[in-house]
């Protein structure tokens, strides 16, 4: 994987080179001391200190982690490539060696951010292809939080990690949900089970073990070539917000104050602001076809409005394009046996609704009915990203720490949608949208936004 990056950003930054000189020539090269040739040879040159600089940006050391997204090296290679290009261009400057137009810089840097990420993608995408890259894992402890671990990796074949079971010496008792997954042994027999199963990965979920058992087995595994993972202790508070630090040599995860600071407020009502705005200017003719569509297909109104609760226990009225018939709610019950949350009567999600008309079914599919709630974004009731607006059914499930979740507004997007959407189970949905408002960043809600994009694409129910 990371040659197959290295090769990705080498290609990307020379296809950038090459466009930005079809595209723009070579300038008026008076004045350069290096000339046409002699500039091939500088970027040539500079391709190491790329390289470098994107080690410092950690872009080929989080291949390990299942979650980084396409998102994440978009964000990071735009910044990377926003550094680079314009330090370089004002080094050739100062130095007077060469004075490369502003035009064609500008072409290079725009050129660079689209070619690395597409090859980026490209290079994992083959490399999560080949047997290689499947990883055989042990998860040490059996309880909730290691089957919860194990029915994550279990869902998301895409991480390639091939979990072959538990160890655990007082297991509980096995999740359905599981498969044949099961207890290999205790972890004394760790390090035997690492070697003759030729496991690649070990995550430590919370076994019933001492502490004072576990931690030789830990250190043991330096002998071999493997991952380690550990589930840390409240991993349902530690969000992006943590922060790693020590006292007197011991570790400590320090999580910030709850309480968004003034300026963060208004930084985050500021985006939300601008971005609805533009949006909505720019999506009023897509806003026009749409209603047009639906009052075509089947009758009733345009829009579908409905009580949600709102930050502050303030309820409002959220803005939908209507993707059912008329009469929905008088025939919920008539679906009610079709809820894909049947376990959890807190949620009320049909898979694919037969009160859903054919039109409704298109916008679902690819979130377009929710375009309607940048006008609650714009009033101040929503935000571009936050907690996931629960109707006041819902919503009365939610209590004590949970309550925490209404410190930011609503979001037409989160950790909710990009996670799993409606396929997510309330009580998961609900710690989510806390990891999310105690963490909260302006760098989040921008990945948040980047990962919608392919998670609106994704394969899904049409809920």
């Amino acid at each position: 994987m990371r040659r197959a990056l290295l090769i990705a950003d080498l290609s990307g930054l020379v296809c950038a080179y090459a466009a930005s000189v079809l595209v723009a020539g070579n300038g008026d090269q008076g004045g350069d001391a290096l000339g046409p040739l002699g500039e091939v040879i500088a970027f040539a040159l500079t391709l190491p200190l790329w390289v470098i600089a994107a080690k410092l940006y950690r872009l080929y050391d989080r291949t390990e982690e299942q979650d980084y997204s396409r998102a994440d090296d978009l964000l990071a290679v735009f910044n990377l490539v926003t550094v680079g290009t314009w330090l370089t261009f004002a080094s050739a400057r100062l130095s007077g060696l060469a004075h490369p137009d502003v035009g064609r810089v500008v072409l290079f840097w725009a050129g660079a951010v689209v070619f690395v990420a597409l090859f980026r993608a490209a290079a994992r995408a083959r490399c999560r292809r080949l047997p290689s890259y499947q990883q055989n894992a042990l998860i040490v402890g059996a309880g909730d939080v290691g089957q919860f671990v194990a029915r994550k990796l279990l869902e998301r074949r895409e991480y390639g990690v091939n979990v072959l079971g538990f160890l655990d010496a007082n297991p509980r008792e096995r999740e359905d949900r599981l498969g044949d997954l099961t207890v290999l042994g205790s972890p004394d027999e760790l390090s035997d089970l690492v070697r003759t199963l030729d496991i690649d990965r070990v995550v430590f979920a919370f076994s019933n073990d001492r502490h004072e058992d576990l931690l030789p087995l830990l250190r043991q595994l330096s002998e071999f070539d493997v991952q380690i993972e550990i589930v840390p202790r409240f991993f349902d508070v530690i969000g992006p917000g943590v922060d790693m630090h020590s006292i007197h040599g011991l570790p400590v995860v320090g999580l910030r104050a709850f309480t968004l600071e003034p300026s963060a407020q208004l930084l985050k009502r500021v985006t939300d602001i601008v971005v609805s705005a533009v949006a909505l200017a720019v999506l009023a003719p897509l806003f026009a076809v749409v209603a047009l569509l639906i009052k075509l297909d089947s009758r009733g109104p345009v829009f579908f409005r409905q009580v949600r609760m709102g930050a502050g226990n303030r309820t409002f009225r959220i803005c939908k394009f209507r993707t059912m018939v008329e009469d929905a709610d008088e025939r919920k019950q008539d679906v009610a046996h079709l809820n894909g949350h049947r376990r959890d009567p807190r949620m009320f999600k049909v898979p694919e609704d037969p009160r859903m008309t054919r039109i409704g079914r298109f916008l679902r599919r690819f979130s377009l009915d929710e375009l309607p709630q940048l006008c609650n974004v714009l009033k101040g009731e929503m935000s571009l990203v936050g907690p996931r607006p629960l109707i006041l059914e819902e919503d009365e499930h939610v209590w004590g720490w949970a309550r925490k979740r209404l410190a930011l507004r609503p979001g037409m997007t989160g950790l909710w949608q990009v996670l799993g959407a409606g396929e997510i189970p309330f009580e998961e949905m609900i710690k989510l949208d806390y990891r999310y408002v105690s963490g909260w960043s302006l760098k989040t809600d921008l990945e948040l936004i980047v990962r919608t994009i392919p998670a609106v694409f994704r394969e899904r129910h049409a809920y």
